[in-house]
Protein backbone atom coordinates (compact mmCIF):
# COMPACT_ATOMS: atom_id res chain seq x y z
CA UNK A 1 0.00 0.00 0.00
CA UNK A 2 1.43 3.38 -1.05
CA UNK A 3 0.69 6.08 1.53
CA UNK A 4 0.27 9.69 0.38
CA UNK A 5 0.16 13.06 2.12
CA UNK A 6 -1.66 15.72 0.08
CA UNK A 7 -0.38 19.31 0.41
CA UNK A 8 -2.37 22.10 -1.25
CA UNK A 9 -3.89 25.35 0.00
CA UNK A 10 -7.04 24.80 -2.10
CA UNK A 11 -9.64 22.69 -0.28
CA UNK A 12 -11.35 21.53 -3.46
CA UNK A 13 -8.01 20.58 -4.98
CA UNK A 14 -7.17 18.42 -1.97
CA UNK A 15 -10.62 16.82 -2.13
CA UNK A 16 -10.17 15.99 -5.80
CA UNK A 17 -6.78 14.39 -5.18
CA UNK A 18 -8.15 12.41 -2.23
CA UNK A 19 -11.08 11.05 -4.26
CA UNK A 20 -8.75 10.01 -7.06
CA UNK A 21 -6.16 8.34 -4.86
CA UNK A 22 -8.55 6.58 -2.50
CA UNK A 23 -10.21 4.99 -5.53
CA UNK A 24 -6.94 3.15 -6.14
CA UNK A 25 -6.71 -0.27 -4.45
CA UNK A 26 -3.00 0.21 -3.70
CA UNK A 27 -3.08 3.76 -2.30
CA UNK A 28 -4.06 5.34 0.98
CA UNK A 29 -4.24 9.07 1.82
CA UNK A 30 -2.85 9.42 5.34
CA UNK A 31 -3.37 13.16 5.71
CA UNK A 32 -3.86 16.61 4.20
CA UNK A 33 -1.97 19.85 4.77
CA UNK A 34 -2.89 23.35 3.61
CA UNK A 35 0.58 24.91 3.86
CA UNK A 36 4.26 24.10 4.09
CA UNK A 37 4.67 24.17 7.86
CA UNK A 38 2.00 21.51 8.33
CA UNK A 39 3.47 19.52 5.46
CA UNK A 40 6.87 19.31 7.16
CA UNK A 41 5.35 18.45 10.54
CA UNK A 42 2.92 15.86 9.19
CA UNK A 43 5.57 14.21 7.02
CA UNK A 44 7.72 13.70 10.11
CA UNK A 45 4.77 12.31 12.04
CA UNK A 46 3.11 10.16 9.37
CA UNK A 47 6.14 9.20 7.23
CA UNK A 48 4.15 8.80 4.01
CA UNK A 49 5.72 7.15 0.98
CA UNK A 50 4.88 10.17 -1.19
CA UNK A 51 4.16 13.82 -0.41
CA UNK A 52 2.05 15.41 -3.16
CA UNK A 53 3.31 18.99 -2.83
CA UNK A 54 1.86 22.19 -4.24
CA UNK A 55 4.46 24.89 -4.94
CA UNK A 56 2.66 28.16 -4.36
CA UNK A 57 1.14 28.36 -0.90
CA UNK A 58 0.92 31.12 1.70
CA UNK A 59 3.51 31.09 4.45
CA UNK A 60 6.10 28.37 3.93
CA UNK A 61 5.95 27.52 0.24
CA UNK A 62 6.34 24.12 -1.36
CA UNK A 63 9.97 24.64 -2.28
CA UNK A 64 11.15 25.32 1.25
CA UNK A 65 8.90 22.59 2.62
CA UNK A 66 10.43 20.17 0.12
CA UNK A 67 13.94 21.26 1.12
CA UNK A 68 13.21 20.63 4.80
CA UNK A 69 11.63 17.25 4.15
CA UNK A 70 14.49 16.11 1.89
CA UNK A 71 17.08 17.34 4.40
CA UNK A 72 15.85 14.86 7.00
CA UNK A 73 16.97 11.96 4.82
CA UNK A 74 13.78 10.14 5.72
CA UNK A 75 11.91 7.72 3.48
CA UNK A 76 9.25 10.14 2.26
CA UNK A 77 9.68 11.37 -1.32
CA UNK A 78 8.18 14.57 -2.67
CA UNK A 79 6.27 14.88 -5.93
CA UNK A 80 5.81 18.55 -6.76
CA UNK A 81 2.73 19.90 -8.51
CA UNK A 82 2.97 23.04 -10.60
CA UNK A 83 0.60 24.97 -12.82
CA UNK A 84 3.16 25.99 -15.44
CA UNK A 85 5.49 23.55 -17.16
CA UNK A 86 8.29 26.14 -17.40
CA UNK A 87 7.77 27.50 -13.92
CA UNK A 88 11.20 28.25 -12.39
CA UNK A 89 9.76 27.24 -9.03
CA UNK A 90 9.49 23.67 -10.25
CA UNK A 91 13.20 23.62 -11.07
CA UNK A 92 14.04 25.03 -7.66
CA UNK A 93 11.87 22.36 -6.05
CA UNK A 94 13.87 19.68 -7.86
CA UNK A 95 17.07 21.26 -6.60
CA UNK A 96 15.56 21.24 -3.13
CA UNK A 97 15.22 17.47 -3.27
CA UNK A 98 11.91 16.67 -4.94
CA UNK A 99 11.70 13.34 -6.76
CA UNK A 100 9.93 14.93 -9.70
CA UNK A 101 7.15 17.22 -10.77
CA UNK A 102 3.79 17.01 -12.47
CA UNK A 103 1.52 19.56 -14.04
CA UNK A 104 -1.78 20.09 -12.31
CA UNK A 105 -3.61 19.56 -15.57
CA UNK A 106 -2.11 16.09 -16.03
CA UNK A 107 -4.52 13.26 -16.71
CA UNK A 108 -5.63 11.46 -13.50
CA UNK A 109 -4.15 8.16 -14.64
CA UNK A 110 -0.82 9.87 -15.33
CA UNK A 111 -0.70 11.26 -11.81
CA UNK A 112 -1.50 7.87 -10.32
CA UNK A 113 1.25 6.22 -12.35
CA UNK A 114 3.63 9.02 -11.34
CA UNK A 115 2.92 8.54 -7.64
CA UNK A 116 3.57 4.82 -7.96
CA UNK A 117 6.83 5.51 -9.76
CA UNK A 118 8.01 7.97 -7.10
CA UNK A 119 7.10 5.52 -4.35
CA UNK A 120 9.19 2.88 -6.13
CA UNK A 121 12.21 5.18 -6.21
CA UNK A 122 11.96 6.50 -9.75
CA UNK A 123 11.54 10.07 -10.97
CA UNK A 124 8.56 11.21 -12.98
CA UNK A 125 9.76 14.16 -15.00
CA UNK A 126 9.14 13.39 -18.65
CA UNK A 127 12.21 13.67 -20.93
CA UNK A 128 10.78 16.56 -22.97
CA UNK A 129 9.52 18.48 -19.96
CA UNK A 130 12.74 17.95 -18.02
CA UNK A 131 14.84 19.26 -20.91
CA UNK A 132 12.59 22.27 -21.50
CA UNK A 133 12.68 23.17 -17.84
CA UNK A 134 16.45 22.84 -17.55
CA UNK A 135 17.01 24.74 -20.80
CA UNK A 136 14.80 27.57 -19.57
CA UNK A 137 16.70 27.79 -16.30
CA UNK A 138 20.22 27.48 -17.71
CA UNK A 139 19.46 30.09 -20.37
CA UNK A 140 18.86 32.59 -17.58
CA UNK A 141 22.07 31.74 -15.74
CA UNK A 142 25.37 33.48 -16.47
CA UNK A 143 27.81 31.35 -18.40
CA UNK A 144 31.04 30.39 -16.69
CA UNK A 145 33.41 31.90 -19.24
CA UNK A 146 35.17 33.94 -16.57
CA UNK A 147 35.71 31.21 -14.02
CA UNK A 148 39.21 30.88 -12.67
CA UNK A 149 41.03 27.60 -13.41
CA UNK A 150 40.76 26.75 -9.73
CA UNK A 151 36.97 27.11 -9.75
CA UNK A 152 36.68 25.12 -12.97
CA UNK A 153 38.68 22.29 -11.42
CA UNK A 154 36.52 22.43 -8.32
CA UNK A 155 33.37 22.06 -10.39
CA UNK A 156 34.84 19.10 -12.26
CA UNK A 157 36.21 17.27 -9.22
CA UNK A 158 33.08 15.21 -8.47
CA UNK A 159 33.31 13.70 -11.95
CA UNK A 160 36.64 12.11 -11.07
CA UNK A 161 34.84 9.34 -9.17
CA UNK A 162 33.04 8.20 -12.32
CA UNK A 163 34.36 5.84 -14.98
CA UNK A 164 34.23 6.86 -18.63
CA UNK A 165 31.22 4.60 -19.16
CA UNK A 166 29.45 6.07 -16.14
CA UNK A 167 30.02 9.55 -17.55
CA UNK A 168 28.45 8.43 -20.81
CA UNK A 169 25.45 7.05 -18.97
CA UNK A 170 25.10 10.17 -16.83
CA UNK A 171 25.24 12.38 -19.91
CA UNK A 172 22.42 10.33 -21.43
CA UNK A 173 20.44 10.51 -18.20
CA UNK A 174 20.80 14.30 -18.30
CA UNK A 175 18.92 14.39 -21.61
CA UNK A 176 15.99 12.65 -19.93
CA UNK A 177 16.59 9.32 -21.68
CA UNK A 178 15.09 6.20 -20.13
CA UNK A 179 17.18 3.14 -19.28
CA UNK A 180 15.88 1.40 -22.40
CA UNK A 181 16.83 4.36 -24.61
CA UNK A 182 20.30 4.57 -23.03
CA UNK A 183 20.77 0.82 -23.53
CA UNK A 184 19.95 1.15 -27.23
CA UNK A 185 22.17 4.19 -27.67
CA UNK A 186 25.21 2.67 -25.92
CA UNK A 187 24.61 -0.91 -27.06
CA UNK A 188 24.23 -2.24 -23.53
CA UNK A 189 21.75 -4.48 -21.78
CA UNK A 190 19.04 -2.54 -19.97
CA UNK A 191 19.98 -4.30 -16.72
CA UNK A 192 23.56 -3.08 -17.19
CA UNK A 193 22.37 0.49 -17.61
CA UNK A 194 20.27 0.16 -14.47
CA UNK A 195 23.37 -1.01 -12.55
CA UNK A 196 25.40 1.90 -13.93
CA UNK A 197 22.73 4.40 -12.89
CA UNK A 198 22.57 2.93 -9.40
CA UNK A 199 26.37 3.22 -8.99
CA UNK A 200 26.36 6.77 -10.37
CA UNK A 201 23.75 7.89 -7.85
CA UNK A 202 25.83 6.40 -5.04
CA UNK A 203 29.12 7.87 -6.24
CA UNK A 204 27.86 11.43 -6.71
CA UNK A 205 25.69 11.16 -3.57
CA UNK A 206 22.29 12.08 -4.99
CA UNK A 207 18.87 10.58 -4.28
CA UNK A 208 17.50 9.94 -7.75
CA UNK A 209 17.71 10.59 -11.48
CA UNK A 210 16.30 14.09 -11.21
CA UNK A 211 19.10 15.11 -8.86
CA UNK A 212 21.59 13.38 -11.18
CA UNK A 213 20.35 15.53 -14.08
CA UNK A 214 20.82 18.68 -12.01
CA UNK A 215 24.30 17.51 -10.97
CA UNK A 216 25.26 16.93 -14.62
CA UNK A 217 24.26 20.47 -15.55
CA UNK A 218 25.84 22.01 -12.47
CA UNK A 219 29.25 20.47 -13.18
CA UNK A 220 29.10 21.20 -16.89
CA UNK A 221 28.89 17.60 -18.07
CA UNK A 222 25.62 18.45 -19.82
CA UNK A 223 24.78 21.75 -21.45
CA UNK A 224 21.64 23.23 -22.99
CA UNK A 225 21.35 23.36 -26.74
Amino acid sequence: MTTVLIVDDQTLQRLGFRMLLEAQPDMSVVGEAAHGQDAVRMTAELRPDVVLMDVRMPGLNGIEATRRIAATGDRSRVLVLTTFDLDEYAYEALRAGAAGFFLKDAQPEELVVGIRAVAAGDCVTSPSLTRRLIDAFTASRPHHRHETPHLSRARQRPLAVLTDREREVLTAVATGSSNAEIAAELHLAESTVKSHVSRILTKIDVRDRVQAVIFAYDVGLARPN
